[in-house]
């Protein structure tokens, strides 16, 4: 007898362009301009954890130092701040995937908000070491956030993969 409570769906191979699509619509919205409100998540970073946890072979460290560049010369902040930051986020998601994909995704986020957590950190000391000022405690907000919605965002990358759940008498699978 079968669990009842488990998805009977396979997940197909991702699409490497669905992979940069998502990668740029976190983008633009990382550049939407939100002033001071707390609570934003990076949704760059947020997504490239997801996807180097997913993908570790195909998105990692030269991915994030890309995105991390063009997220630099949209807020222009100091140049490699961001890219320094998502590289080691990177770093991390890679390191961490194996363990992290046996969880359920509640589980996974966890795993992931001390990621989001030391990527703000360390932008914030880059900050401070060039000389601008503390954004306040508010400003770590964003990673409790970004946890809160790493569910959802988890089912919503995941949803092009699925197969039909109808069962083809001919397919082997």
């Amino acid at each position: 007898m079968q669990p009842t409570n488990r998805s009977r769906r396979i997940l197909q191979p991702v699409k490497l362009w669905f992979v940069y699509l998502s990668l740029c619509l976190a983008l633009v919205l990382d550049l939407v301009p939100t002033g001071r409100l707390p609570g934003v998540p990076d949704w760059l970073a947020l997504v490239l954890a997801f996807w180097c946890v997913r993908e570790p072979l195909r998105v990692g460290m030269g991915t994030g130092f890309l995105f991390g560049l063009l997220v630099d010369v949209g807020h222009g902040a100091a140049m490699g701040q961001h890219a320094l930051a998502y590289v080691l986020l990177a770093y991390g998601a890679n390191g961490l995937s194996r363990r992290v994909l046996w969880f359920p995704p509640a589980e996974q986020a966890l795993h992931i908000m001390p990621l989001l957590l030391l990527t703000q950190v360390l932008m914030v000391l880059v900050r401070l070491v060039a000389g601008a000022e503390f954004p306040g405690w508010w400003y770590f907000v964003g990673s409790f956030t970004g946890t809160l919605l790493w569910v959802p965002l988890h089912f919503l990358l995941l949803l092009p993969q699925y197969r039909p759940a109808d069962r083809d008498d001919n397919r082997p699978i």
